[in-house]
């Protein structure tokens, strides 16, 4: 029975063994199926691949090349086969090696760009003259090469077909080709440009050519092809002209127009009609141009007679749409013993983008510097003011009939400063105060302002994600942020409507590119500001962001609003956005950059304070060289019972301290005064007092100690205008953490 059993027992293993390995064999050979099936579907899908290159490239006049990455000729089409014989499973540095010296080496340089961008060319000087490569990504292992030639298969440009004269000319002012034209009106071929000019070539500028047939008078027009290449082509002026060869006006790849002495456009060629766009026949050209800054018949007048010649201007087409700059250089010519001109233009719309950056970055920079210095001096005041109004407010109770009086003086004084503050914040030149928030509670704190801003025609509402994580900003500024864009949003919607308020946890994996600014990858809290308004002109979109840029009547903003939250968010470390739709509504995103979610708000709580040090009486030693501002600052610290040292200058503080027996708990300081400053003096004197806890105070912003020098320890700063609790409550809490601290 037992034999049986066991039989059976074995048979049954074995039945079990012969399905495991059944179904191990039946998965490697569905393994096996699935990987021959795919490079048999990824050998069909090369060939496809293949196939579609070469009829795309079969009838291409320009010598064409498929290569893998090795550079290995997988395919030629018919041009190449005639110009370089077949090269299929050679490279293509071997066809190219006849032409130019260490083709490989740019083969590399252009097989990289294409990887990374997409596509790259370049032009080379070979042998027989200016050689384009061109080179397209065709797949992950695929490039596709166009070969042109300028003096053989006429490139491009058709350089050797063109009848003007022309060269191609290095940086250094090497000649790396001249065309047929220029080589049979000069009778030779020259290396270096100065053996055909000694005056230096400059587009729209005249100059006399030495020809075989004696002097040429030319118009020198250009064309720049980038690393320091350029084509030069010499436009003969019409008595100097010998014959219809050079006379290749229309086609000449250089915009051009010709001018009668009253500044009506006589001609301008294809190159020209493409910048300006089809011109009625013998049109002004102030009907074309607008933006010179002056009549532009003053400007024709002066070139005719030579006071204007040469000199460039930029100037805007007319109705063009989007706006089209163009430099306009003229130069004085005789057609058929008249007088004319000949303009040379180049699109200058990029240069003028570039220029306005550039301006505005100045403007900024430059209203920064202002408003640092008016925050200096108008924040003493300000202090001055709100202090002593304090001081007499202690001394008056609310039923007073002055403490009415005591508090509007208070509030304006605050409102003063908090215009002050918006002047720093554009400028990215004010104090924040950074602590960890939660947005949440933030705008639920906010929204019963935001309700009464918004009024009754207008719905609010505020929705979050179930998931957001805190982030670090300054609670008071972000509030101004938001209420900014929440009253832009009222305005933009004078029927009502909605304004939405959204918060997103976003995480970027890549970095995010928009509106000239690189959002680096990383987990961000975006804010949105959502309305249902009238919405923004594309035009106005880039302006927004600009100081005292308003889009509403004079009186009803000051264009303060929105690069006060440009500057805070930039500040904070975010970035903002605004897209819109005239008619539809604008939506404003904030990108905050989000912190762990167990971060703890480290720092931010002030540590408990102690009154031990005002029970034994602690001395101060306060500097400060305006009069008002330390006889307040004095008066304050007095009534909360410190000893007070006074000194105007940081020379007279460091005599003040020279008595060993003078026992200093604190130092209160000005940052920037006559003579030394602040920093300056107190570092000498922590020489001999180490560990003495100091107190800066500034009306700058607090970068005007901190950058460039070493930190000072125990130090905190307090800016100006400070009110008599917050410079009480800071001296205090400075003193409480050195007594901590021994």
């Amino acid at each position: 029975m037992s034999v049986v059993v066991g039989v059976a027992a074995f048979r049954v293993a074995d039945r079990i063994t012969l399905t495991l390995m059944l179904s191990i064999s039946g998965a490697f050979l569905a393994l096996a199926l699935l990987v021959t099936g795919a490079r048999v579907l990824s050998i069909y899908m090369q060939a496809q691949e293949a196939r579609r290159l070469a009829d795309l490239v079969a009838h291409d006049a320009v010598a064409s090349f498929a290569t893998d990455r090795s550079g290995a000729v997988q395919l030629q089409n018919r041009a190449a086969m005639e110009r370089f014989g077949p090269r299929e499973k050679l490279t293509l540095s071997s066809a190219l090696g006849d032409l130019f010296a260490e083709p490989r080496a740019i083969l590399l340089r252009l097989q990289g760009r294409a990887f990374a961008l997409g596509s790259a060319q370049e032009e080379v000087a070979t042998r027989k003259g200016l050689m384009r490569i061109s080179v397209h990504c065709a797949g992950d292992e695929t490039l596709l090469w166009r070969i042109e030639e300028y003096a053989e298969a006429g490139g491009a440009r058709g350089l050797e077909v063109v009848r003007l004269p022309m060269m191609t000319v290095s940086r250094a002012g090497t000649v790396l080709f001249m065309n047929q034209p220029l080589r049979r009106l000069i009778g030779a071929r020259h290396s270096t440009v100065e053996q055909i000019s000694e005056v230096p070539l400059v587009a729209g500028e005249e100059r006399v050519i030495a020809s075989v047939n004696g002097p040429l008078r030319c118009v020198i027009a250009e064309v720049d092809l980038g690393a320091g290449r350029r084509e030069i082509y010499l436009v003969p002026t019409a008595s100097a002209r010998t014959g219809g060869d050079l006379t290749e006006f229309e086609s000449l790849p250089v915009a051009l127009m010709r001018l009668d002495g009253d500044g009506r456009i006589s001609a301008a060629n294809l190159a020209a009609r493409a910048l300006i766009g089809e011109i009625a026949e013998s049109v002004r050209l102030f009907d074309v141009f607008e933006g010179l800054g002056r009549p532009i018949e003053d400007w024709v007048r002066d070139a005719m007679t030579g006071r204007a010649e040469r000199r460039p201007e930029v100037m805007r087409v007319r109705r063009a749409e989007p706006e089209k700059y163009l430099q306009i250089t003229l130069s004085r010519v005789v057609e058929n013993g008249q007088p004319g001109l000949v303009g040379v233009i180049s699109d200058a719309t990029q240069l003028k983008t570039l220029e306005a950056q550039f301006v505005q970055s100045q403007k900024m920079q430059a209203i920064g510097q202002l408003a640092g210095g008016v925050a200096h001096d108008f924040n003493n005041l300000l202090t001055a003011i709100s202090g002593h109004c304090d001081l007499l407010m202690l001394r008056h109770d609310k039923g007073d009939p002055d403490y009415a009086d005591l508090d509007q003086i208070s509030q304006n004084a605050n409102r003063a400063a908090s215009l002050v503050g918006q002047l720093l914040a554009f400028s990215r030149k004010q104090t924040l105060k950074p602590k960890v928030i939660d947005l949440r509670d933030t705008l639920s704190d906010l929204s019963h302002l935001l309700n009464r801003l918004v009024g009754e025609k207008v719905t609010l509402t505020v929705s979050h994600d179930l998931d957001l994580p805190p982030i670090r900003a300054d609670k008071r500024q972000l509030e101004q942020v938001i209420m900014n864009l929440v009253v832009n949003a009222r305005d933009a919607m004078p029927r009502g409507g909605e304004i939405r308020i959204e918060t997103e946890k976003l995480k970027l994996s890549e970095e995010r590119t928009r509106d000239r600014a690189c959002v680096p990858k990383g987990d961000y809290v975006v804010v949105r500001v959502i309305d249902e308004g009238i919405g923004i002109a594309p035009e106005n979109l880039t302006k927004v962001f600009e100081p005292f840029y308003t889009t509403k009547r004079t009186g009803e903003g000051t264009g303060l609003g929105l690069s006060t939250a440009y500057g805070i968010v930039k500040q904070t470390g975010g970035y903002i956005f605004c897209d819109s739709v005239p008619g539809v509504g604008t939506t404003f995103s904030l990108y905050l950059p989000a912190l762990e979610c167990g971060a703890a708000a480290v720092g931010d709580v002030p540590p408990p304070v102690s009154v031990a040090a005002i029970e034994r009486g602690a001395t101060v030693l306060l500097v400060e060289d305006e009069a008002p501002v330390r006889a307040f600052a004095s008066r304050a610290l007095k009534l909360r019972g410190y000893s007070v040292l006074e000194a105007e200058s940081g020379e007279e503080a460091l005599k003040i301290i020279e008595n060993n027996d003078l026992q200093v708990d604190v130092f209160v300081t000005d940052v920037i005064m006559p003579g030394m400053d602040g920093p300056s003096w107190v570092t000498q004197a922590l020489g001999s007092r180490p560990d003495t806890p100091v107190v800066f105070m500034s009306g700058y912003a607090e970068d005007v100690f901190t950058e460039g020098r070493a930190p000072i320890p125990n130090s905190v700063f307090l800016p100006k205008p400070f009110s008599l609790s917050e410079l009480t409550a800071t001296v205090q809490n400075q003193i409480a953490k050195c007594m901590a601290a021994a």
